[in-house]
C-alpha cells in the first residue's frame, strides 16, 4: 500500500558567462525603459491618451506652414487611388477609410498611423495601378532601357548577369529580392527605435513612403519594359493587356513545389514599372539610414544593397539604369530628410531612452555645440503644442533653456514625447 517516493535526476545546469559591462548595460537600459523618473522619460515615452479632444486641442493651437499641403497630396492620392479601385466595393472602401480616420484622431494610434500615412499612399496608390484603364495610360517604351544600357555600360547587364544559371544563384538572388525586401523596412524600423535617437523611425517612415510614392508615380507617367519582355517578346510593341512575369523567380516556385511568385508577379498592378527600381532603392535608403544609425557597419549595409542589386539584374526583373534611378531616388529623399528633420547621432548615447534632446539636421559651423536645431517629438496637447507639420517653430513652455547649452530639455515627466505622432518629428525645434 506504501511505496517509496521516486525522485527525479535534476538537470546538470550548464553556467551562462555574461561579461560583467553587458549586464551592466543591460540592466540600466532595462531600468531606462521602466522608469519614469528619468530625464529622457518625456521624450522616449509613448502617447497613451484615447481622448480625441487632445487631438482637437492640437490642431486648435497648431502653427500651420506650407509643409502641410502634403496633407493636400496625400488626400489627393488616397481619393484617386479610392476612386479608381474596383475591389473591393464602396462599402468596405469606406470603412477601411473611416478607420484610419479615426486612427488620426486618437492620440495612442495617431502617434503611429500619422508618420506611416506616406506608406499607406504608396500602398494603395500601387495597388489602385491594375484598375487604371490602358487607355489613359501613356504609351510603353520598349527599346528606351536597353539603349541607355548599351551606351553606358556597352552591354546589357542583366543578360550577362542571368546568362549563367544555377541552383545555388538562383537561392542567393532569391534571398534578397523575395524575402528580405519585404520585411527589412519592419526590422530596420524596430532596430532604430532602440538604438536610434527618438524620431528617426518617422523620419525614416516619411521618406521610405514619399520615395516610394514618387516612383509609382515615375512608373506611371513613364513606363518601362523589364528585361524579362525583352527576353520573351524582343523589343515588339508593349501593351498593357501583357501580364507580369515572375522571371527568374519561376525557378525558386519549381525548386520548392510552389505557385508564389508565379502567381503574385503576373498579376502584378504595375507590370511596366521597371524603371526606377524600388528594390533598389529601398535597399539603398534602408543602407543609408542604417548607417547613419551605425556608421561603423556601413560596409556591411552597402554589401547588402550591392547584394540585392545584383539579384535584380541576376533573376532578370531590372536593367543596371533602373537601379542607379531607384538609388539616385533613395539618395534624394535621405539627404533631404538628414538636412531638414533627422535626428542627429549622438555618439555617447547607446539606446534611444539615453537620449535628453536631440538636434535635427546637419551640423552648421560657428553654433556652439552644433546644437542649430533642438527636437522635442511628442508632447501632450498643451497650450503651446504644435505637433502636426514638419518645420514649424513653435515654442514650449515645458522646455527650459539650459544657459551653457542654449537649448531646451524636456523636464516634466508628465509631458508624454514620442517621435511617431509629429510629419517630421521636429515640430518643436527651434532654429538658431
Amino acid at each position: 500500500m506504501f511505496s517509496t517516493a521516486k525522485v527525479l535526476p535534476a538537470w546538470p545546469s550548464i553556467p551562462v558567462f555574461i561579461p560583467h559591462r553587458v549586464r551592466r548595460k543591460f540592466r540600466a537600459a532595462r531600468s531606462k525603459v521602466h522608469s519614469r523618473q528619468t530625464p529622457t522619460s518625456s521624450i522616449t515615452a509613448l502617447e497613451t491618451s484615447f481622448d480625441p479632444a487632445d487631438t482637437l486641442r492640437s490642431l486648435r493651437n497648431h502653427q500651420w506652414s506650407f509643409y502641410d499641403g502634403q496633407y493636400v497630396f496625400l488626400a489627393i492620392i488616397g481619393i484617386f487611388s479610392l476612386s479608381v479601385i474596383e475591389e473591393p466595393g464602396p462599402f468596405l472602401k469606406t470603412i477601411i477609410a473611416t478607420l484610419l480616420m479615426a486612427s488620426l484622431i486618437i492620440p495612442i494610434t495617431r502617434q503611429f498611423f500619422l508618420p506611416f500615412l506616406p506608406v499607406i499612399a504608396w500602398l494603395v496608390l500601387f495597388y489602385s495601378c491594375k484598375f487604371i484603364p490602358g487607355d489613359y495610360r501613356p504609351p510603353i517604351w520598349v527599346r528606351v532601357l536597353p539603349t541607355l544600357e548599351n551606351i553606358l555600360y556597352g552591354a546589357n547587364l542583366s543578360n550577362i548577369l542571368s546568362a549563367h544559371k544555377h541552383a545555388v544563384l538562383d537561392v542567393l538572388a532569391w534571398l534578397p529580392y523575395g524575402i528580405t525586401h519585404f520585411g527589412a523596412p519592419v526590422v530596420v524600423s524596430a532596430i532604430m527605435f532602440v538604438f536610434g535617437p527618438p524620431g528617426t523611425v518617422p523620419t525614416f517612415a516619411r521618406a521610405f513612403g514619399y520615395m516610394n510614392v514618387a516612383g509609382v508615380i515615375i512608373q506611371l507617367l513613364f513606363p518601362c519594359s523589364p528585361p524579362w519582355y525583352e527576353n520573351l517578346y524582343g523589343l515588339a510593341p508593349a501593351n498593357y493587356s501583357i501580364p507580369g512575369s515572375p522571371a527568374g523567380l519561376a525557378r525558386i516556385d519549381k525548386l520548392f513545389g510552389i505557385e508564389l511568385y508565379t502567381s503574385t508577379f503576373t498579376a502584378s498592378p504595375l507590370v511596366f514599372g521597371a524603371f526606377p527600381s524600388l528594390h533598389a532603392g529601398n535597399s539603398v535608403i534602408e543602407a543609408l539610414f542604417m548607417s547613419h544609425v551605425f556608421p561603423r557597419l556601413r560596409p556591411l549595409f552597402v554589401l547588402y544593397a550591392l547584394w540585392l542589386w545584383w539579384a535584380t539584374m541576376y533573376l532578370s526583373h531590372h536593367y543596371a539604369v533602373d537601379l542607379v534611378g531607384g538609388a539616385l531616388l533613395a539618395a534624394i529623399a535621405f539627404f533631404f530628410a538628414k538636412a531638414n528633420f533627422l535626428p542627429r547621432l549622438q555618439k555617447d548615447k547607446e539606446f534611444r531612452w539615453d537620449y535628453d534632446y536631440v538636434e535635427l539636421g546637419e551640423t552648421y559651423d560657428g553654433v556652439a555645440y552644433g546644437m542649430s536645431n533642438l527636437y522635442q517629438e511628442f508632447q501632450q496637447p498643451t497650450a503651446d503644442s504644435d505637433e502636426w507639420t514638419i518645420g514649424s517653430s513653435s515654442s514650449f513652455s515645458s522646455g527650459t533653456r539650459s544657459p551653457s547649452m542654449g537649448a531646451r530639455s524636456p523636464v516634466d515627466d508628465s509631458q508624454n514625447l514620442w517621435e511617431g505622432d509629429t510629419l517630421a518629428s521636429h515640430s518643436d525645434h527651434e532654429r538658431t
